[in-house]
């Protein structure tokens, strides 16, 4: 079997409605294709109250309509990548979905699952359909992750409606925590590893981190079975960066810096490139409204439109 390698990007996180459809949106995804790229991951947003609720649900205007998903599978197919749909709860309090958590001697656990199900087979159904090469069936979800018997249950239900490959994505740090992972065909891991210092934060450094990360995650791989791959990774274009990859907030004392988030692309693709346990990469994020051509470079948010990073994903994707 040839070995699966993604060179992908994840594509429209938090998009509202309507946007996967809009001339805005066609381009974003036209232009995230010509860097090289044989995958991409759409992902789709639903909601629950907050980090205690045991109700999943869309919300009107906010949530992309399965129309909206529909045609962007579709144009993403049309360029001639293979689709990853990844459905990802969030929490209206801002908690973090990994906090979702329940006590184990309660019948709240049952509650949850029984609606996370029903929202992960609804888009499993929409995946099969549209042949979607992989469907990732949970995010950075620590509390779900623990509940093992609930989980092979939930992938033993996806795998009755969805026939291609089933992802999981854990967080960093978690390689080696769960059980059931065997379950899966692939093991998306968010790769947001601290791999500079303040002193320090050259390409050899982070090749030095990166290196013991890469033992870890080949211990995962045979602990499981199961290729590894980076569900999530990247870093802002903003001094320091690689000190904090998991950081969204903004910290606008620090100059931005483009070569630093180079570095971090460069280091990343070169440890693990030709790993054949390795299967790739869906980096974080490309929007599907781009900012303006003319302030793409002082957007300090993932993306690396128009940035020094973005040169260095095309010298890998098309070599």
């Amino acid at each position: 079997m040839d070995r699966l390698f993604c060179k992908g990007y994840t594509w429209g996180w938090c998009a509202r409605k309507g946007d996967f459809q809009s001339q805005e949106g066609i381009y974003s995804m036209e232009r995230l294709h010509s860097n090289g790229l044989n995958w991409i991951c759409i992902t789709v947003n639903a909601y629950q109250e907050t980090f205690a609720s045991t109700e999943i649900f869309p919300l009107f205007g906010v949530t992309q309509t399965d129309e909206d998903v529909i045609f962007a599978i579709n144009k993403a197919k049309s360029l001639g990548m293979k689709v990853c749909l990844k459905p990802v709860v969030n929490c209206l309090d801002r908690a973090w979905r990994a906090k979702i958590n329940f006590p184990s001697e309660t019948n709240y656990w049952e509650k949850w699952f029984k609606s996370y199900n029903a929202f992960m087979l609804y888009y499993a159904e929409i995946a099969e359909k549209t042949n979607c090469e992989m469907l990732c069936t949970g995010c950075e979800m620590d509390g779900m992750d623990t509940q093992a018997n609930y989980c092979i249950d939930l992938i033993n239900n996806v795998r009755k409606i969805y026939s291609v490959i089933v992802m999981h994505n854990i967080n960093h740090g978690d390689e080696l925590k769960y059980t059931w992972l065997s379950e899966v065909d692939l093991i998306g891991v968010s790769g947001y590893y601290r791999v500079s210092t303040p002193t320090d934060h050259s390409k050899e450094q982070m090749m030095s981190v990166w290196n013991e990360k890469k033992k870890v995650l080949f211990r995962a791989h045979k602990k499981y079975g199961k290729p590894i791959m980076f569900a999530e990774i990247g870093v802002r274009n903003e001094q320091g960066c690689t000190e904090y990859p998991w950081d969204f907030h903004n910290r606008p004392e620090r100059p931005i810096d483009e070569d630093e988030q180079a570095r971090f692309y460069d280091s990343v693709m070169e440890c693990f490139w030709d790993e054949p346990w390795f299967s790739g990469f869906f980096w974080w994020d490309w929007r599907a409204k781009l900012p303006a051509e003319d302030k793409a470079n002082q957007d300090r948010d993932f993306g690396i439109y128009k940035k020094k990073a973005e040169k260095v994903l095309k010298e890998w994707y098309t070599k």
